[in-house]
């Protein structure tokens, strides 16, 4: 099957860390890879960020990278993307006019957009949102920067689509609130690749402190704020908090003063962004990886945490609720109450035989329902589907025209 997947703003082939670089860019990385794993040709478009890039980058067997000339060649704020849609719909309308995808599946809203524009009914197109605007607006209010119209958007891609990949169970709902019909969605997670993260491999140097690890974004939302707070209540034990942007990072530059008034700076070390390559070592130099935002459509940090055998605690919010099982796999606390989190990184931290139980069955889980493998395998048979369905609808339109029943 000839794949195009449509990923507006986070390339697969994009550092991670920054503001707008995190788990979509490793879900669109890892499935098409799986996918051409499994003898499928895929195509991911993505906008072009830099005047060096190549159109076209080989980024793993079978899958191909093409940068789409919208807007101006150089990292813009995916909120700040919506006017440069229509030269990224003409781009793709343009190349699959000529060489035609047998799917289409946008990830983001944006992506759908463009996606269902360009197909123009032409081809089945599958959707994942990986976030939705209704929830990030109920979360963040007035801070959210989402464009106007944005939820609007979510619900007409929604319906148009002949599929929508939901994450997790909590977006199923949402989804629903919002008018989606139950009969279009089908809930495929993301996944982790498990044989990178894994619990055997090399451990990132370490102090004798216990050490609790927070991994991803900066930005508030994440929650980090909320964990460096916690260690006030923690006294021995060491943060070490990897991701961002590096130099000159503002919501780097945030959290370290928080962990001044806090008085803790001197057991808080944010160490910058961290090559995928490493996460792993990270990973299993922790006690437990703590993963705390105020809302999550998916996060993929607890099951690469998981992956790697070490206990998670982790708010109960969004599509962490799926994975992670508490008192089995780790411990859920509620978002933006660093009391609670103490509390429960305390409990973990004074066992570390529970500690161990819960690495244990953590690995267990993500090989049963999350290795790549399976999520690429539930994706095709979703493909398959939408594919059958659309022929089907197409013969019985031939039929209905050669007996003369009106379309």
């Amino acid at each position: 099957m000839r794949i195009a997947m449509v990923s507006e703003h986070a390339s697969p082939l994009a550092a991670l860390g920054g503001a707008d670089a995190g788990g979509q860019n490793v879900h669109v990385l890892e499935l098409s890879s799986a996918l051409a794993d499994m003898g499928h040709e895929v195509t991911v478009w993505t906008r072009r960020e830099d005047d060096e890039l190549p159109d076209v980058v080989q980024a793993r067997p079978g899958v191909v990278v093409r940068h789409v000339q919208a807007g101006p060649t150089r990292p813009v704020p995916k909120d700040e993307l919506v006017p440069y849609l229509p030269a990224f719909t003409r781009a793709l309308d343009d190349a699959w006019s000529a060489d035609a995808p047998d799917i289409v599946h946008g990830h983001f809203w944006m992506s759908g957009m463009v996606a269902l524009a360009a197909a123009a009914g032409r081809f089945p197109v599958v959707q994942t949102f990986h976030a939705l605007g209704s929830v990030k607006r109920r979360h963040q209010g007035a801070e959210d920067t989402s464009p106007e119209g944005r939820v609007r958007a979510e619900l007409a891609v929604a319906r148009q689509a002949d599929r929508v990949l939901a994450t997790c169970t909590d977006e199923v709902f949402e989804l629903a609130r919002m008018g989606t019909p139950r009969r279009r969605m089908t809930i495929v997670p993301c996944g982790v690749d498990t044989t990178a993260f894994t619990p055997e491999g090399p451990v990132a140097e370490r102090s004798d402190r216990p050490r609790l690890v927070s991994l991803g974004r900066l930005v508030r939302r994440k929650g980090v704020d909320e964990v460096i707070e916690a260690m006030r209540r923690l006294p021995a034990a060491e943060l070490v908090i990897a991701g961002g942007e590096g130099d000159g990072d503002p919501d780097a530059a945030r959290l370290r003063e928080h962990a001044r008034q806090m008085g803790v700076a001197d057991r808080v070390h944010l160490v910058g962004p961290v090559s995928r390559t490493d996460v792993p070592a990270l990973l299993r130099s922790a006690d437990a990886v703590v993963c705390v935002p105020w809302y999550e459509p998916f996060g993929i940090v607890p099951l690469e945490a998981m992956a790697c055998g070490r206990p998670v605690v982790a708010s109960a919010v969004g599509g962490i609720q799926d994975t992670v099982v508490d008192q089995v796999t780790g411990l859920l606390v509620p978002p933006r109450r660093p009391d609670a989190l103490a509390a429960a990184l305390r409990d973990l931290l004074a066992s570390p035989t529970m500690g161990a139980a819960y690495g244990i069955a953590g690995r267990d889980r993500v090989l049963a329902r999350y290795g790549w493998e399976r999520v690429a395998a539930a994706t095709a048979q979703v493909y398959g589907e939408v594919v059958a369905a659309r022929r089907k609808r197409g013969r019985t339109a031939d039929v209905a025209e050669t007996v003369g029943v009106p379309r």
